[in-house]
C-alpha cells in the first residue's frame, strides 16, 4: 500500500488527488481517479451503487491506503465528517447536547448558536433515539461544524429523509458553504437537487466517467450511457426552472421575492 497522503498550498485547493488506484484482493475498486476540492465551492460525488465513492471518500481523508496515486492536503487542514448514518442504543440515554460533545472538544462551542445555524435548536435536549431522519441529519452536520471545519464531506446527508425536506436540507448546505467559506465534498446520488446546488459534479463508476459543471455533465454522454438520457433531460429541464429556494422546512420560498431577504 502507497502511503499518499501528503500537505502542499496549492492555490484555492483544499484537496488535491491524482491517479488514485485502489483494489481490494483482485476486485478493482478506484481505477486512476482524479479529483480536486476547492475552498468555498461544493464538489458533488455522484454515482451508482458500488461505483466506489465510499471508497474514495475514505482514500481522500486518509483512512485507507491505495496502490497508487497522490494526495495532497492544504496544511493543517480542518476536516468536519458527516456519515450517512449513525446508530443509537434506544436504550441507551443520550441528548443531542451530550451527542455533539462525545470524542471531541466543545470548550468555546455555543451549541444554541450551532443549532441554530443547522435548524435544530428546538432538539438540542431530545434524545439522539427519538429524532426524525431530518433531524438526524440536522445534527449530524452540526457536530461535523464543531470544529469550525475548511472542508466539510458529507456522506449522503439526505439518507432517511424524507423528500419534502431534501431540498431545504441543500439549501442548508449552501448556506452553510456561503457563511463560512468552507468547501464541501458531498457524497449524493439524489441528483435532481444536487445538480441545483453544486459547482462541480465528479460522476464516478471507478474511474471519473466525467466531471465539470452540472449542466455539462448532464450532457455528458458517459453520464447518459451511466444514469439514461430521460434522467439527463429531467435534471436539465430541473434547473432551467429552480428558480426558487428551500427554507429550512422545506418550503418553497421564491428568489424573486422582494420580501424574503437571502439566508446568510
Amino acid at each position: 500500500m502507497a502511503s499518499t497522503v501528503e500537505t502542499r498550498k496549492h492555490g484555492g485547493s483544499l484537496i488535491d488527488a491524482h491517479g488514485i488506484t485502489l483494489r481490494f484482493g483482485d476486485r478493482l475498486i478506484l481505477d486512476n481517479v482524479d479529483i480536486t476540492v476547492n475552498r468555498n465551492e461544493i464538489t458533488t460525488l455522484i454515482g451508482l451503487n458500488g461505483s466506489g465513492k465510499t471508497s474514495l471518500v475514505r482514500v481522500l481523508l486518509g483512512l485507507t491506503d491505495c496502490q497508487a496515486g497522490k494526495i495532497w492536503h492544504r496544511p493543517d487542514l480542518r476536516i468536519g465528517y458527516a456519515p450517512q448514518s449513525v446508530a443509537i442504543d434506544p436504550t441507551l440515554p443520550l441528548t443531542v447536547s451530550r451527542f455533539l460533545s462525545l470524542g471531541q472538544p466543545i470548550s468555546g462551542v455555543d451549541l444554541d448558536e450551532l443549532l441554530d445555524e443547522v435548524g435544530a435548536k428546538a432538539v438540542k435536549h431530545d434524545q439522539m433515539a427519538v429524532l426524525s431522519g431530518g433531524e438526524i441529519s440536522r445534527v449530524l452536520l452540526a457536530r461535523a461544524l464543531v470544529g469550525d471545519p475548511e472542508l466539510l464531506v458529507l456522506d449522503e446527508p439526505t439518507s432517511g429523509v424524507d423528500v419534502a425536506s431534501q431540498a431545504g436540507l441543500y439549501d442548508l448546505i449552501a448556506r452553510i458553504r456561503d457563511r463560512r467559506g468552507c468547501g464541501v465534498l458531498l457524497v449524493s446520488h439524489d441528483l435532481h437537487l444536487v445538480m441545483a446546488a453544486t459547482q462541480t459534479v465528479v460522476c464516478l463508476n471507478r474511474h471519473v466517467c466525467c466531471t465539470g459543471h452540472p449542466e455539462a455533465v448532464v450532457n455528458d454522454p458517459a453520464f447518459q450511457n451511466l444514469f439514461g438520457a430521460q434522467i439527463s433531460s429531467a435534471i436539465a429541464l430541473y434547473r432551467h426552472h429552480h428558480d426558487h429556494r428551500h427554507d429550512d422546512a422545506g418550503r418553497i420560498v421564491s428568489l424573486s421575492s422582494s420580501a424574503e431577504p437571502p439566508a446568510r
